[in-house]
């Protein structure tokens, strides 16, 4: 069925007071960005719920994309008929007929805007009611209580909308509304689930992405990016940040003892991240740590890292296990993208014994041989910043150009 309007439930956002309103505003462009694939939709933000005008454009794919916006805990599709009462029976037959296919109890719930419409809310709950138990004798039965289906009619200045459907959203809070981070995202499960369950919470996210050529392939860049284009779903846009980090890598296995080299690495990126923060205005830098997953998630090795710098490291999935992890990705559509295999920049100078308990002092000791700003500030001359949009898709590019080269 071929919708006219999406009504767009807040939730939690009802809870805000004073700072509902900012709230709803980022929402708003939330949805836009999410949608901006579709030119002749309307999106007005009101202070009870938000209202989508389709003009006629296709209903499913935009509840699709609608789907994964956080801050959106319900939504409805809507038909828009005349104001007139006959119109409201045909719409509300047609969408039983569409939705119902067994016996089930139902209701009409009406509510009127527009007080100059010649029936009030009763006589339309009774009247509609009547009608469709005429026409599905066998289908409906009034249950006002507990029903299985509720039909909602609201009459408006502008016409008679007509729902039946309550589909839930992502729920969460809209991205953007508690502030700024990085998110030093590699190729791997547990970083893109770590930027959605942060995204789920209101943070909005830059995406740092370490690579080095020739050690890691352009292939590994595209599938960095494409994830991106995943979780830019659940806001509508995210920028992604390429960091050079190949002569870093190099200078460091030149230099530090084979234990140390994946402590150094990760101090550099953290110092690289947290430098790119504080250029782009972002309060926290967050990754996808899991306490003891790997040598370097150690409480140890993760103090001895986080060392280099006073702002705060968040890991949505710390105490998170692989199995929920893995389960998360799955729903979020990254998991087969996050097992493709491309080396990344973390995996390919990987020692085969790195030390899982790292002292801090070691680690500055190490470092002294290094020209640690020379290193960060060349490599932060290179960086690039491209905006990815939501279902951007990089891998099937790059495809096409290696398939000419052979």
């Amino acid at each position: 069925m071929q919708y006219d309007e999406i009504m767009v439930r807040y939730g939690e956002l009802s809870t805000k007071g004073r700072n509902k309103r900012h709230f709803i505003d980022r929402l708003g462009t939330n949805v836009r960005d999410a949608l901006h694939k579709f030119p002749d939709v309307k999106v007005h933000p009101n202070a009870d719920r938000m209202h989508i005008i389709l003009n006629n454009t296709d209903s499913d794919q935009v509840m699709k994309h609608l789907s994964k916006v956080f801050g959106i805990q319900t939504f409805s599709p809507m038909l828009k008929v005349a104001k007139d009462y006959s119109a409201v029976c045909q719409a509300a037959k047609q969408m039983v007929a569409d939705q119902v296919t067994k016996p089930v109890t139902f209701k009409i719930e009406t509510k009127r805007s527009d007080h100059h419409f010649e029936m009030d809310t009763f006589d339309m709950n009774r009247e509609l009611g009547g009608f469709l138990l005429e026409q599905f004798p066998d289908l409906l039965t009034v249950d006002v209580h507990h029903p299985d289906v509720t039909i909602w009619v609201e009459i408006r200045v502008d016409g008679i909308y007509l729902s039946s459907e309550v589909i839930k959203g992502a729920g969460g809070l809209p991205v953007g509304t508690a502030g700024k981070g990085m998110m030093m995202l590699s190729g791997g499960i547990d970083s893109p689930v770590a930027a959605y369950l942060a995204m789920k919470r209101g943070v909005s996210l830059e995406m740092v992405h370490f690579y080095s050529p020739p050690y890691t392939s352009e292939q590994a860049l595209a599938k960095a990016k494409e994830l991106t284009g995943k979780l830019a779903h659940y806001c509508g846009s995210i920028n992604f940040i390429e960091v050079p980090f190949t002569e870093i890598q190099e200078t460091v296995k030149e230099k530090v003892p084979e234990g140390y080299l994946m402590t150094i690495q990760r101090r550099f990126m953290l110092r690289l991240a947290v430098a790119i923060a504080e250029r782009r205005k972002g309060l926290a830098i967050f990754n996808g740590e899991s306490l003891g997953q790997v040598a370097s998630q150690t409480m140890e090795s993760m103090r001895t890292i986080e060392e280099v710098t006073n702002m705060p490291v968040l890991r949505p999935v710390l105490s998170y296990d692989k199995t929920e992890i893995i389960k998360i990705a799955e729903d979020i559509d990254t998991y087969d993208l996050s097992i493709l295999p491309y080396e990344d920049c973390c995996t390919v100078f990987t020692p085969p014994s790195p030390k899982t308990k790292p002292r801090i002092d070691r680690a500055q000791k190490y470092e002294k041989v290094l020209d640690i700003d020379g290193l960060m500030q060349r490599s932060l001359d290179g960086i690039k910043i491209t905006k990815i949009h939501a279902g951007d898709e990089f891998l099937n590019q790059n495809e096409d150009v290696f398939a000419e080269l052979l």
